[in-house]
């Protein structure tokens, strides 16, 4: 009768090599979108200064106005920093560009050609490559493996657990070796990276799992005992008004009111509705837009500047916060720059975990071959 370990063993073996591929492929566009945001923004090359020191920034409803004569496209939202030499950023739907804050002039859509290739990075990340239709496949294959991998590395973690933690037996296993022959080296290296990159790499790949199934949250939300909310947007279910000319009248007015709510405002978007009498909502970041903690939302009435809604994390339920920071931990950007690169570290452990995982493969199936021959 097999043994438990050897059935482990063989489980994470058969697990790496079916899955291999499209982890190989996730881990790699991991580690190219580790400093996405950092580089695409440093990619725009924006450099807005104010022309004078006593200059003002354009009133919100100035700037989005000056964005819909530039364009003719009524604008969805747009981002505001508190930092004097940031520029706005005005949402067209999934279109954007930036405009000079001090002079409304439009500064173009950024680097595009670096957007795109990141964009197309996300495109292998998620759905393997797959537009359209074929995205739903995508989503299924790359949500299969992450799980499948997610077990590997459980398993992993179970065959590494040495029978004695003394220095001798753990030391070869937790540190690299020089001068080992190609399979020793590999078994090493399988060691090393999977000890050190064990518990970040979970965190990264459990986390992922939100993204592909719904089941996850709803487990999320059973083990609170909450119920879990159905949400809705900030416009009711009030019908689509007929299309005519935007007007933002008054928005600098519930900027101003929603600026007072949150005076330690480092990021604020604005959300806007096709209806003109629609409430507007205002999501206010107090750090660098990956802290859930340090964001809230506050949804006033276009007209009056009643509050209809103001939500702080604290007043969010224990799943809901916690769900808030699925995808910031899954980049690691709920760390700040250190936690990017952890999270960058763990997927390039990921690529070498596979890549070492397949080369071991491969010898043990030689090896079982050549025993075959010899037997014969």
């Amino acid at each position: 009768m097999i043994g438990f370990k050897k059935l482990i063993f063989w489980l994470h073996l058969c697990c790496g090599i079916s899955l291999g591929l499209v982890v190989f492929t996730m881990s790699v566009t991991g580690v190219i979108l580790t400093y996405e945001k950092q580089m695409a923004r440093w990619a725009d090359g924006f450099d807005v200064r104010p022309p004078s020191p006593e200059a003002q920034r354009l009133g919100l409803s100035r700037l989005l106005q000056r964005a819909y004569l530039e364009t003719g496209k009524r604008p969805s939202s747009i981002q505001l920093r508190s930092s004097p030499e940031e520029p706005a950023r005005v949402s067209f739907g999934r279109e954007s560009f930036v405009i000079d804050p001090y002079t409304g002039a439009a500064l173009g859509e950024g680097a595009t050609g670096v957007r795109g290739f990141f964009r197309t990075m996300i495109v292998w990340h998620r759905w393997l490559g797959q537009e359209g239709d074929g995205r739903a496949v995508g989503k299924a294959i790359t949500g299969a493996c992450n799980l499948g991998f997610l077990l590997i590395i459980v398993t992993g973690a179970y065959l590494w657990w040495p029978k004695s933690w003394t220095w001798k037996s753990v030391r070869p296993i937790v540190f690299f070796r020089r001068g080992l022959p190609a399979k020793a080296r590999d078994f090493n290296w399988h060691n090393v990276f999977g000890f050190w990159c064990a518990i970040p790499l979970f965190i990264v790949v459990a986390t992922g799992t939100f993204f592909s199934y719904s089941w996850t949250t709803d487990i999320l939300y059973a083990l609170t005992g909450e119920e879990r909310s159905q949400g809705g947007g900030a416009s009711g279910g009030k019908p689509k008004e007929p299309a005519r000319p935007p007007s933002f009248d008054g928005l600098d007015t519930l900027l101003d009111m929603a600026a007072a709510a949150e005076p330690d405002w480092k990021i604020v978007t604005v959300r806007l509705s096709e209806s003109p009498s629609a409430p507007v909502a205002f999501t206010l970041d107090r750090g660098n837009g990956f802290r859930p903690d340090l964001r809230s939302t506050l949804v006033l009435h276009r007209d009056t500047g009643r509050v209809l809604r103001h939500e702080t994390y604290a007043d969010m339920g224990s799943a809901q916060s916690a769900r808030t920071w699925i995808r910031w931990l899954h980049t690691g950007e709920a760390g700040g720059l250190a936690g990017q690169t952890l999270a960058g570290v763990a997927s390039l452990a990921g690529c070498f975990l596979v890549y070492t995982g397949w080369m071991l493969s491969w010898r043990r199936f030689r090896a079982w071959q050549q025993r075959i021959r010899q037997a014969g």
